[in-house]
């Protein structure tokens, strides 16, 4: 297989959370507030990172309660975007790359907030989990990224930092870039490559696409 940094991509999808910026305290507060307050307990959670907030109540919350509590921690997230900042080569990498998309498990509300308070730009195509039937780790949140950005997955990057959010880039057909941000290394060894955080990574754009090499 030739190695990632040899090929060259039509464009670049990132995903947003532990990828793009560090919103990692405001969620485990938003969470461990919702969890407190609906007494679960916290050996009910397991690898849910990546996932949208629906997929996860859905496991851990009874059908009857499914709504009420998704409000409940949608709006403890909303309300909680203190801390939040871009990590280490994000504003780089937006701003450098002409063909990107996000394509996040957040909805459409939170990933604002969360884009506005860390400071990052926002590319045109921001894919959010108001936007899809089926989140990660099903593929359409980067079908329907690569699809607005009209170009073919197959030639897409993938990048994030989730096991489900490789696999969903896997399935859609793209080649998938992983950063040690939030998950252990060894967890994401199934993606193409593997980078400590974006700020390893320099990017280069030509009439053919886009390619990367390691600093």
């Amino acid at each position: 297989m030739t190695a990632l940094t040899d090929r060259c991509f039509s464009g670049v999808i990132f995903d947003m959370d532990g990828t793009l910026i560090d919103s990692t305290p405001a969620v485990v507060r938003s969470w461990t507030r919702w969890a407190e307050e609906y007494e679960i307990p916290e050996e009910k959670f397991g690898d849910f990172h990546g996932m949208p907030a629906r997929s996860i109540v859905a496991k851990l919350m009874p059908p009857e309660l499914h709504e009420e509590s998704l409000a409940r921690v949608t709006q403890l997230e909303l309300d909680d975007v203190e801390g939040i900042v871009a990590l280490p080569g994000a504003v780089e990498a937006l701003a450098t790359l002409p063909v990107t998309a996000i394509a996040t498990s957040c909805t459409r509300d939170l990933a604002e907030r969360r884009i506005a308070a860390s400071g990052i730009p926002a590319p045109d195509v921001v894919v959010t989990a108001s936007d899809v039937t089926h989140g990660k780790p099903d593929p359409e949140p980067f079908l329907l990224a690569a699809e607005r950005l009209g170009i073919d997955p197959r030639r897409a990057l993938v990048v994030e930092d989730a096991t489900s959010g490789i696999r969903a880039g896997q399935a859609a057909g793209a080649s998938t870039l992983a950063v040690v941000t939030t998950t252990q290394r060894d967890a994401l060894a199934f993606a193409d490559l593997v980078v400590d955080d974006l700020s390893a990574v320099s990017w280069h754009v030509s009439d053919e696409g886009v390619s990367l090499s390691l600093r």
